[in-house]
């Protein structure tokens, strides 16, 4: 199962602020249990002070790697030889890789071809490089944006008013999902909602309905005014599947 996949948690302090901590253990605990918790960096350069007391805090094993030839990052080097010693202990199931660097990208792609499920973390300005070698990829901006929030009953934000429009591409959204429909869809245009959103993740790797407003793939699409969606009982009394289909008059 999910929740029992063992994730090591590998984070470039070089590249991420402490503020996003909470943000990012809360995030990979939906994605699995993080059984090593580990941040790469210089802890002799003051630019890291904020983070000792965040370590502590958290029980993150901090790595100390020093600085040896400027323009040269070392921490990157040290966290991708600790990644391939992990890979090759078998301890784990997946990896959390936690930076904005592109330097990382050869790295996941290496872990998922040894069968590792890879999840990324970066700010916004992460090369797409990256983020497509990544299983799955989440945005920081996003999670703490979303992680003090609270949802409607019909899992809309109540916080849409400070969204950002550079939150997500609805245009590309929405093709993509008329694609996925249209291949996935039985005789009358019906297609499983699961379905949906299973080939929405592996085609889109940063793919998160936090990134339009939302917190559930149903309202979402529901807000995007393209589709009709319809609930259907199953053999279980406590459970319904849901189908999506394009509206007619798209």
């Amino acid at each position: 199962m999910e929740n029992d996949r063992k994730i090591a948690v590998l984070i470039d302090a070089d590249n991420v602020s402490d503020k996003y901590i909470k943000f990012i253990l809360d995030e990979i605990s939906n994605h699995g249990t993080p059984t090593i918790k580990r941040i790469y960096g210089d802890w002799t350069n003051p630019h890291l002070t904020s983070w000792k007391p965040v370590l502590l805090n958290y029980s993150i094993m901090p790595i100390q790697q020093y600085s040896y030839t400027t323009g040269k990052n070392a921490t990157d080097a040290a966290l991708i030889i600790d990644a391939m010693d992990i890979l090759y202990s078998k301890n784990v199931g997946g990896f959390c890789i936690v930076s904005s660097d592109s330097d990382f990208t050869r790295l996941a792609a290496r872990l998922r071809e040894a069968g590792m499920y890879v999840v990324g973390m970066g700010e916004k300005k992460t090369p797409m490089a990256f983020i497509s070698a990544c299983e799955k990829f989440k945005y920081l901006e996003v999670l703490a944006s979303t992680g003090n929030e609270s949802y409607s009953s019909n899992g809309k934000s109540t916080k849409t008013s400070q969204q950002k429009n550079d939150m997500g591409n609805k245009k590309e959204l929405i093709e993509a999902l008329k694609t996925i429909i249209r291949e996935s869809s039985d005789e009358d245009g019906w297609a499983y909602l699961g379905e949906v959103g299973k080939r929405l993740n592996i085609r889109y790797p940063d793919f998160d309905t936090r990134n339009y407003g939302h917190a559930k793939l149903t309202p979402l699409i529901l807000s995007l005014k393209q589709f009709e969606i319809q609930s259907r009982k199953s053999n279980h009394p406590h459970i319904n599947h849901y189908f999506v289909k394009i509206k007619t008059n798209n």
